[in-house]
């Protein structure tokens, strides 16, 4: 959270569990061209304006509060936290003149902005969904239990502002006097708002103490509605200026624009990887003998035997993958970008994949699976958070023509397809990948062996770009995370890394790939498409951006969750 504390009430167990929200307000074309400096008078105005009735409805908001507290001190709490919004509201005029605007013009309310204001109306006057609110507040506990919900629907749009503008302010150079935006950004990190923000969560503490399990849940739900409104409210802020966000709203599918989205699978979509996966399967369904009765090396081989032979499988698959990245990092670093350099190193990873994927075939390990077991186990598969979200939002968003690729070294093309398809159509997410081999649905151990090294990705990925229509605009961007996605990620026009793998990010750097976090990259991308009038993404600049979550993602692309 950028070294925040929040504590360990309610308030910070709330911030944490829907801080990932903040994703989706952070990389809204509002705040990633706030960033970079080039976000237009006109939007600024907009949003100065609709924020000015944001702060009357949350010092109305505590006034109502302020009635229901029974606590002498809750109620001096509150009045203090409404005489800070006041203040705000008084001095706001000449606040703003001070960060160098000019005042924009009355404007009439958005609906994301009547929608906000009115659920903080409602909530500090009771009327809260699924929940039984006598309609006169009679006894003390009834007026502290609304006041706690009123501060539950308002700590989340103080601490979210308070966290996007400390993410902002680390990008930028503190002695850079040309970013117009600059005093507003360092006004809402101030250590003043900082603990304006504190007050509130305390507070919500504080008034929370004596409520019951149920009671709790709908703070909770408040909480998060309000993070919702949060971003629905920066979503829809008009911008006049080309963005970089979201991605698709730069392809026009009416002149042909088309968006290519490939993906690794194991450890990019999924927690786990799938190769142990289908291992447990051999393991616990271990067939007794083979259909025409004859014992064999399997048949005789126990459960224990079977875990025994792959474990030693696997110690010696990571024993070579290490030898191999140091038998690479060892030599010199190279100063800038160098692809060749690259491109020779992944040769000693193609024979690496090859020589391993030979040992587990003549182990007879993968021999005897039931093709029904695989796919029962492809549908319990657990997947990173949101990542199915996103590819169902792909596949079902009707304004953008979108295709997805799925391109990784699984042994097993059919987990993978069990897996995604509570997604969306299997047969549109074109899954790329080996296969194992099958004899009356039960498999011989063999492996169809079509993608084992980062050339083989990389051919596969370049075969289905050369079979797109060749008129429109087309976009192609690579998620991955292992030291096979190296040349998809940067052959792609935009290479995401997700997750942090120590050993892509070392060979990386060994051959001179900069990593750069999506956002920071964003929003060094907006500068150049106001200075250099083109958003285009160059293939192989040999950097790459990295993120932690698929929400990330699917921001940049779609933009709000909602």
């Amino acid at each position: 959270m950028g070294g925040m504390d929040v504590g360990g009430g309610i308030a910070g167990k709330l911030w944490n569990k829907f801080r990932s929200e903040s994703v989706f307000v952070n990389y809204t074309p509002f705040f990633v061209c706030l960033a970079a400096g080039n976000l237009s008078a006109d939007s600024f105005h907009h949003y100065v304006s609709q924020h000015v009735h944001l702060l009357n409805a949350f010092a109305h908001a505590y006034e109502l509060a302020e009635e229901c507290a029974d606590d002498d001190e809750d109620k001096k709490a509150i009045r203090n936290l409404r005489k800070y919004v006041q203040a705000k509201l008084k001095s706001h005029d000449s606040l703003v003149r001070e960060w160098g605007f000019e005042l924009p013009e009355e404007r009439s309310l958005t609906n994301a902005t009547v929608k906000y204001t009115d659920f903080l109306s409602a909530t500090a006057s009771g009327r809260i969904e699924g929940e039984r609110v006598p309609g006169k507040l009679a006894t003390p506990f009834e007026k502290t239990k609304v006041a706690a919900y009123t501060l539950g629907a308002i700590a989340p749009c103080m601490r979210l502002f308070a966290f996007i503008n400390k993410e902002i302010q680390a990008l930028l150079d503190p002695n850079d006097s040309t970013h117009i935006y600059k005093k507003w950004i360092d006004h809402y990190c101030s250590e003043n708002f900082e603990a304006y923000a504190f007050r509130i969560e305390e507070l919500l503490d504080t008034l929370s103490i004596s409520l019951t399990g149920e009671e709790l849940d709908v703070i909770e739900k408040l909480y998060h509605q309000s993070m919702r409104l949060e971003v629905d409210f920066f979503s829809s802020e008009p911008i006049l200026q080309e963005a970089v966000v979201p991605l698709s709203r730069t392809l026009d599918p009416a002149v042909g624009g088309e968006l290519s989205i490939f993906c690794d699978f194991d450890l990019t979509c999924t927690a786990f990887d799938s190769s142990a996966i289908l291992a447990e399967i051999a393991i616990i369904t271990r067939p007794k003998a083979d259909p025409d009765g004859s014992e064999t090396q399997l048949a005789r081989m126990s459960s224990a035997d079977l875990r025994s032979t792959w474990d030693a499988l696997s110690a010696q698959y990571t024993e070579e993958f290490e030898q191999c990245v140091e038998s690479i990092t060892t030599t010199e670093r190279a100063e800038t970008f160098s692809y060749e350099g690259l491109c020779e190193a992944l040769e000693q990873f193609a024979h690496f994949e090859k020589a391993a994927n030979s040992r587990v075939v003549q182990s007879g390990v993968l021999k005897g699976l039931n093709q029904e077991d695989i796919k029962r186990a492809g549908q319990r598969l657990i997947f990173q958070d949101g990542c199915k979200g996103f590819i169902q939002k792909i596949m079902k968003n009707e304004n953008l023509t979108a295709a997805i690729h799925v391109l990784s070294y699984c042994w097993c093309g059919d987990l993978i397809r069990s897996a995604l398809s509570s997604a969306g159509d299997v047969k549109a997410l074109n899954v790329h990948s080996n296969e194992l081999s099958c004899e009356d649905s039960t498999t011989t151990g063999e492996i169809i062996k079509k993608l084992e090294s980062p050339m083989e990705k990389l051919q596969a990925f370049n075969n289905i770009l050369n079979n797109r229509d060749e008129d429109g605009q087309h976009l192609t961007v690579y998620i991955g995370g292992s030291v096979g996605d190296l040349l998809c990620l940067l052959e792609a026009d935009i290479g995401i890394v997700m997750g942090s793998s120590p050993t892509l990010r070392r060979l990386g750097e060994q051959f001179g790939i900069s990593f750069v976090p999506l956002f920071s990259g964003l929003v060094a991308k907006q500068r150049e498409v106001v200075e250099v009038g083109s958003s285009y993404w160059k293939r192989l600049s040999g950097t790459l951006y990295t993120v932690s979550s698929w929400d990330e993602i699917h921001a940049f692309i779609l933009g709000s969750s909602s």
